[in-house]
């Protein structure tokens, strides 16, 4: 029998949670074939697997690299996890659909796209032009359809407004949308009643779509945004899926058993509703999310505004220091950076770039966020260590990176992301194969076909014949991340083999320049 690949005498987890077995895997164009003993096969290439892993490409169901999959296709930072499929457009924000006068994303303006786009389908055109290594399943988001039609104020859509959301919704799921995501944290969807986001999943329902969620909070409000969560899936019909469930705040890791009790009684009524997280206790987001909501909504310019009149900021100074309490600003680290007199400050705790000002840490925080114009990162630790590997164990808990892709070297390599762009799924694989976390099978269940199935990712997530050819080869050895909070651009290592629809990606443990990532429907 001959195959066009032909991975040998590998370790063979085929993303079910079923133990490893000894195979060989024949592949032809972009479809597995046959798996079993190939001994007498030929293929025009032949891995030698002998001594490693071998599993379905790894499913990052909580991404960002919408826009950026476009300016480096490359997608080093993911594929060098084992990513093969990107869920993009979570948080609420989408690269698509463009609406009205809403802008993108501060972090996506200005960047050298190689077309434009305002349409789920147009910008679908560039990115099968632009052929990136990964897949990509793309959600559409709440807060970018909100403001292409209603704009910037903290209001609920009035009934017209929301009758043309639903239809741009329902054109954009036409057009390949998996979904509907919601950042009810972010203006101005923090505003937002729950009703409209009810109207909007129902659209998503009748499609057999799934509804994302940032939710509303993850800290002192958290059981109250899980009971909106789910009572959204209940009312609307729509399959469920919590974005990065984290207990935020020392004072709310107590939570932790009410948290998992709500999710597991809502499975048991038949609800369907999972949730994602990644490795690490620290989140990140704008730097300005610290500040009071009614401080940040209405848009950048009303934003900004605000913090140049003196009375004002001194009101917004105030909330800030009554809402750090006694954290004050020591577990805050500065991330990403625009202005390149702040540069110096990445990642560097807000007291200690405070003090290099030689100002208390809230008018270096305030100052910081005006002169670099809203564009600052924000790194903040305030998560649980027990309870983040408590969360990782849940049965229905899957991985995703909550990051866009970058790279060590090219455009995205002059930011500060947090270290779980690069390292997330390798951290796992690491935990899991020291004994920190679940057995390997369960992890690689994780990161597979349970995020397959819950996204409804068609013949992925699984080795078996008839799937496409997403596949890693890894060695459980040398498997690690090497990112750190203070150095992140640092690729992980241990990943020698990389198949992206039958086309090898990463071969040796280096990239190939052969890139067949497909946009998915």
């Amino acid at each position: 029998m001959n195959f066009d690949l032909l991975i040998r005498n590998g370790s063979v987890l085929d993303g079910t949670g079923a133990e490893a077995v000894q195979a060989d895997i024949g592949i032809r164009g972009e479809k597995i074939v046959e798996i079993g003993n190939l001994a007498g096969a030929e293929a025009t290439t032949i891995i030698d697997a002998t001594g490693q892993t071998v599993c379905p490409g790894f499913i990052d169901v909580h991404s960002h690299s919408d826009a950026y999959l476009l300016i480096d296709p490359r997608a080093s930072s993911k594929v060098f996890q084992g990513i093969t499929t990107e869920v993009c457009g979570n948080c609420g924000a989408s690269v698509a659909p463009q609406l009205g006068d809403a802008k993108l994303p501060s972090d996506w303006q200005d960047k050298p796209f190689p077309g434009t786009w305002s349409t789920v389908a147009e910008y679908r055109k560039l990115f099968e032009q632009v052929t990136p290594a990964v897949n990509e399943a793309l959600l559409i988001g709440h807060n970018t359809l909100h403001r292409g039609v209603c704009g910037y104020d903290p209001r609920g859509a009035a009934p017209d407004e929301l009758k043309a959301m639903s239809r741009a919704l329902e054109q954009a799921l036409d057009e390949g949308g998996f979904g509907m995501s919601t950042g009810l944290i972010y203006p101005p969807a923090s505003a937002v009643p729950r009703e409209e986001v009810v109207t909007l999943s129902k659209v998503c329902a009748v499609k057999n779509k799934i509804y994302t969620s940032h939710m509303r909070s993850e800290g002192k409000q958290l059981l109250e945004a899980i009971d909106e969560a789910l009572d959204i899936g209940r009312r609307s019909g729509v399959r469920v899926q919590i974005s990065h469930l984290k207990t935020s705040g020392q004072a709310n890791w107590h939570k932790i058993d009410a948290a998992l009790e709500k999710i597991e009684a809502a499975i048991a009524e038949g609800l369907e509703v999972a949730a994602d997280r990644y490795p690490y206790t620290a989140a990140q987001t704008d730097l300005d999310i610290i500040l009071p909501d009614w401080a940040i909504q209405g848009g950048a310019e009303a934003e900004l505004a605000r913090l140049a009149d003196s009375n004002v900021r001194k009101q917004i100074r105030d909330e800030v220091l009554e809402g750090r309490g006694e954290f004050g600003f020591s577990t805050v680290m500065i991330g990403s950076v625009e202005n390149p007199k702040f540069h110096r400050f990445k990642g560097m705790k807000v007291d200690d770039a405070a003090k290099e000002l030689g100002m208390e840490p809230v008018d270096a925080l305030l100052h910081i966020i005006e002169q670099d114009k809203l564009r600052t990162g924000g790194i903040f630790f305030g998560m649980c260590e027990e309870n983040m590997w408590r969360i990782l164990a849940q049965p229905w808990v899957m991985i995703g990176c909550d990051a866009s892709l970058r790279s060590p070297d090219g455009i995205l390599s002059t930011d500060h992301p947090h270290p779980r762009a690069y390292g997330s799924f390798t951290k796992l694989l690491r935990a899991s194969i020291d004994g920190q976390t679940v057995p390997l099978p369960e992890m690689i269940r994780k990161m597979t076909s349970l995020a397959a199935a819950q996204f409804r990712l068609k013949n992925r997530g699984e080795l078996k014949a008839g799937n496409f050819a997403d596949v890693v080869v890894f060695n459980s050895e040398a498997i690690a991340e090497k990112t750190t909070y203070q150095n992140p651009h640092q690729l992980s290592e241990g990943i020698t083999t990389l198949l992206v629809n039958g086309t090898l990606t990463i071969k040796n443990g280096a990239l190939t320049n052969k890139r067949n990532g497909r946009f998915l429907d």
